[in-house]
């Protein structure tokens, strides 16, 4: 097993790794940026290292700085996270170059997968079923493909992922301008304008299978999360089992997704992402070579720690439990709680959190990286927090999300609770009927609702947002600095200083 790993991310999935490690007695590494200096990863990890400046691209990104820090603190592994390097198979191919060991699937696994029209054809001939699609070199291409799909269709950019460079294309006089911006956008966000053609699934859910596989040919899946709740193409709800899936579709895709892991050659924990149709026909969208954002909701329902599971993997162990012998207990929701403002389309808000205080009590988990006096910087991903529930069944599970959700509180910036607690209450949420469309149809009650009359759980909502709101201008009056920030805070700021 390893002595010490690196862990080459930041904010909350840094803090969890750090978790993890220390319950298996593993040394952890912390990297940091310089505006990340006192941020809470920094101060958790038994060793903290700086990087580089505020740009991903010249610390987070740096694979040289990453490889001479892990050299230097003589970590023996390195745990990419989420985001980042997580899917570069370079930086993968280079951690194996290094001798140290990578944290994932291997880098002949990651390339296989990465590129999104490369990984579309293994699966097809591995039987995986496919959304029918095409290339899209140029517009003239794009043209053709699309004439033979039929409209609508969806413009991807082959080395993405996350929603960037998708565009929706309903009629053929829309193709060539949004051809052009999928290209910008996908040479802007992965280095790489390539885009392909895929026919659009009108109103599907978006349902994925979590995999885990050893380098000794076991592979087992853990059930599916359904992430249809979506904001320009990006998740921001997760949950498990999907309301609307019946045992006999969930072990069908799941064997599908095992299928496709071992045509891949694939080791680590990685996601099979499909869409369901309205008919329960699926089709097989692409895979993420990594940890997932909503990987709680997995853990709570199997008991799985996937972190732990990517460690002993990585470290040449066998996977200690088989397809029959994982067990799915009860449901799970988690929200992603944001620095945004959904009244003004989800724009990041960047800013400094005068106080925040995080839900806790039965069933409850929040992975963060917030304190009192935490910046969230405009330089990265304005997530905050996941939080997510647990209960013995759907509707136990969201009752708890909503006291969850009513317990939160975050001042000094704007965020997506509010949104969260109107989403919690929805008739279309609670029913389960939902598709990746429901966020822009119900966008005015989502994001500008306000609570119905007799409904005491929508009436408790409000009450919480207006609570919120009197501590914000409570905050006003406060101090920047020591004086808002919580005593451990303060208690921690000696322990900055050892770190290098």
């Amino acid at each position: 097993m390893f002595k010490k790993v690196l862990i080459a991310n930041r904010g909350e999935i840094a803090v969890r790794i750090v978790r993890t490690l220390r319950e298996m007695q593993i040394a952890s590494v912390a990297v940091y940026s310089e505006v990340d200096r006192t941020s809470l990863h920094v101060r958790m990890a038994d060793e903290a290292y700086p990087i580089g400046p505020a740009p991903a691209s010249e610390s987070y990104l740096r694979i040289d700085r990453i490889l001479d820090t892990a050299k230097r603190a003589h970590a023996d592994a390195i745990h990419p996270g989420y985001g980042f390097l997580s899917e570069n198979p370079e930086f993968a191919a280079a951690c194996e170059k290094a001798g140290v060991a990578f944290i994932g699937p291997p880098s002949s696994a990651m390339r296989a997968m990465g590129n999104k029209t490369a990984a579309r054809a293994r699966m097809a001939s591995a039987g995986v079923p496919i959304v029918p699609g095409g290339p899209a070199g140029s517009v003239e291409e794009a043209t053709a493909t699309a004439q033979g799909l039929g409209y609508p269709v969806m413009l991807k950019a082959a080395a993405g992922g996350g929603g960037k460079g998708m565009r929706l294309v309903e009629r053929e006089a829309d193709l060539a301008n949004a051809w052009q911006s999928a290209r910008a956008v996908s040479l802007q966000a992965f280095g790489d304008d390539t885009v392909y053609l895929e026919k659009a699934i009108v109103r599907p859910r978006h349902v994925e299978i979590q995999v885990l596989a050893d380098t000794h040919g076991n592979v087992v899946h853990l059930f599916e999360r359904d992430c249809s709740i979506q904001r320009r193409h990006q998740k921001v709800v997760e949950e498990t089992p999907c309301p609307i899936a019946t045992p006999d579709l969930i072990a069908r895709m799941g064997e599908v997704a095992v299928r496709g892991a071992r045509a891949a050659g694939y080791a680590s924990a990685g996601t099979f992402e499909f869409l369901l149709a309205a008919d329960g026909s699926f089709y097989f969208l692409e895979m993420n070579t990594r940890l997932q954002v909503e990987h709680p909701v997995t853990e709570w329902v199997t008991g799985i720690d996937l972190v732990a599971e990517m460690v002993r993997v990585a470290a040449g162990g066998k996977l200690g439990f088989s397809q029959d012998t994982i067990e799915r207990r009860g449901a799970s929701i988690e929200c992603r709680i944001y620095a945004e403002d959904p009244e003004s389309g989800f724009l990041p808000s960047p800013g400094v959190i005068r106080f925040v205080e995080a839900p806790s009590g039965p069933g409850v988990r929040d992975d963060s990286a917030a304190y009192p006096g935490a910046e969230v910087s405009r330089f990265y991903d304005p997530l905050i927090s996941k939080l997510s529930v647990w209960g013995p069944d759907r509707g136990a599970a969201l009752a708890r999300l909503r006291r969850a959700l009513g317990e939160y509180r975050i001042v000094g910036i704007r965020t997506n609770v509010p949104f969260h607690q109107r989403l919690a209450v929805h008739p279309g949420f609670v029913s389960g009927r939902y598709d990746t469309s429901f966020i822009d149809d119900h966008e005015q009650e989502l994001t500008r609702g306000r609570a119905r009359e007799g409904d005491e759980t929508t009436l408790a909502v409000a009450l919480a947002v207006a609570t919120a709101t009197a501590e914000t201008r409570s905050a006003g009056e406060m101090k920047p600095g020591g004086a808002t920030l919580a005593p451990w805070v303060a208690s921690h700021r000696a322990g900055l200083i050892r770190k290098r």
